[in-house]
């Protein structure tokens, strides 16, 4: 089933609604470069998520931005009437990568109109029953918690900025959602662990039901209640810029949980694996050039080989 065929199926679907960045970015790794790249956090998540159920965006932009780089995501039937842009100039992101593509180097962060971003949400966006908080400051994914009252299921991201300099914020951020996705690196030290076993658990005690552990190229861990879950990376076969990957897992998986329209273990498998899917996509080209051709066929035929590369049979001795 092709992207274009679908936008007729999602209006059925449960509604999304994420709160993050949208950006420009300027991405150095090995294998090339890019100085006008589109990025942010809701970018990657919404051109995810948008391939699987209606998505709500809450962002803010400059007036240096051209609105018709987001053509992509409207015509994948994203609601963009949350996108404010402001005098100013948009959030910048610089990075670079060496060899080990797990964790980027920023080289400059210019948070620009990004900076004073209060986020409103109109009343199609609290009416939603999915809420995802992406990565940004959390003050304001503690302000837009006060607004959304009726939210069914609430997930957030974070990172190890906001661990550092804005932790009693956070705490109060986690023990008010269901599910929080963030990766090894900053799982150790929010729970200040070494062993990433334990500090999700630590995690889990701050508030998440559910804690997702973003492992790069060694997959992710869930701890689901008393219940562990890991999946393994999609192995391509060349990471061109792993930018966006953990954008793109986080759209994944909410995107999943909301087509499904409730959440059990059987969905939160499930979206890992989808969320894994689209992630190795992302990866392939720089910024969101793959994620703005890929079709539901392209994820259902990788999702199935995932399934073929992780079975097993029952050990007979």
């Amino acid at each position: 089933m092709s992207t274009g065929s679908t936008q007729s199926n999602l209006a059925s679907k449960q509604a999304l609604t994420v709160v993050g960045s949208i950006a420009i970015d300027a991405i150095k790794t090995p294998f090339g470069e890019i100085n006008e790249g589109l990025g942010g956090s809701a970018t990657f998540f919404s051109a995810a998520a948008g391939l699987l159920c209606p998505v709500h965006v809450v962002a803010v932009l400059g007036e240096d931005f051209d609105l018709q780089d987001l053509a992509f995501l409207r015509e994948r039937g994203v609601n963009l009437d949350g996108v404010e842009q402001r005098p100013g100039k948009t959030f910048r992101w610089k990075g670079a990568y060496g060899q080990d593509m797990n964790e980027a180097q920023t080289l400059a962060t210019e948070l620009n109109v990004f900076q004073d971003f209060n986020p409103k949400l109109a009343q199609h966006h609290l009416n939603s029953p999915f809420l995802f908080l992406a990565n940004i400051q959390p003050q304001l994914q503690l302000a837009v918690l006060e607004q959304v009252k009726e939210a069914r299921f609430v997930a957030a991201d974070t990172m190890n900025l906001w661990i550092n300099t804005a932790r009693e914020t956070l705490l109060e951020v986690l023990a008010r959602v269901d599910l929080l996705v963030i990766n090894e690196t900053e799982t150790r030290l929010l729970a200040d662990e070494s062993n990433t076993v334990q500090a999700a658990k630590i995690v889990q005690s701050l508030g998440p039901k559910t804690v997702i552990v973003k492992r790069g190229e060694f997959g992710s861990l869930m701890l689901d209640g008393d219940t562990f879950f890991m999946a393994p990376a999609y192995p391509v076969n060349q990471v061109l810029d792993p930018t966006g990957a953990g954008d793109t897992f986080a759209g994944g998986l909410m995107g999943t949980i909301a087509r499904a329209g409730h959440v059990d273990a059987e969905v939160l498998r499930r979206g890992i694996i989808t969320g894994t899917t689209l992630a190795s996509f992302t990866v392939e080209r720089f910024s969101v050039e793959r994620l703005k051709t890929l079709t539901l066929d392209e994820v259902q035929q990788r999702y199935a080989h995932m399934q073929a590369l992780t079975h097993f049979p029952p050990l007979a001795l």
